[in-house]
């Protein structure tokens, strides 16, 4: 909270979990987010865009469904599997503190992942997103020319 504006919002836009001030923002860390975030949660970072005014992160958030998790999948019940999903966070500050936190990921797929979504015929999928995703950028990375030093 010390890293925070006088005026800061989070806002998790798939479940619409966070909090709209301080005191909401800390009620929802203490009570909702960091006692239930699972043992095995991992954040693998695959890209970092910065500004003056924001960062924006790509990664993909990977845990075990092992306890409750309102602010991923609220009044569901652990269901003891695995989730992937690719999420973006985008993060505003201002004079060099945190405004805002925005975070998105693809809910239908979290929903499939945990067994409360079966959408036959409906454009909806699972942990393919996060291994398409993977995929797709260690073949554009292994394709990259390393950057050319300009001449002085």
């Amino acid at each position: 909270m010390r890293t925070m504006t006088a005026r800061p919002h989070n806002l998790h836009l798939p479940t619409l979990a966070g909090g709209a001030n301080r005191s909401e923002i800390r009620a929802f860390y203490t009570h909702h987010f960091i006692p239930h975030l699972p043992d095995d949660i991992r954040l693998d970072l695959l890209s970092r865009t910065v500004d003056a005014d924001r960062v924006v992160d790509e990664f993909i958030l990977e845990f075990t469904h092992d306890r409750v998790m309102d602010f991923i999948f609220p009044g569901i019940a652990p269901t003891g599997r695995k989730v992937s999903l690719p999420t973006v966070a985008i993060v505003g500050l201002r004079d060099g503190r945190v405004d805002y936190e925005h975070i998105y990921w693809d809910q239908a797929s979290a929903l499939r992942q945990i067994g409360k979504l079966d959408a036959p015929g409906l454009p909806v999928v699972g942990s393919e997103a996060s291994e398409r995703l993977r995929g797709l950028l260690r073949r554009s990375r292994g394709r990259r020319r390393p950057a050319r030093r300009r001449p002085r």
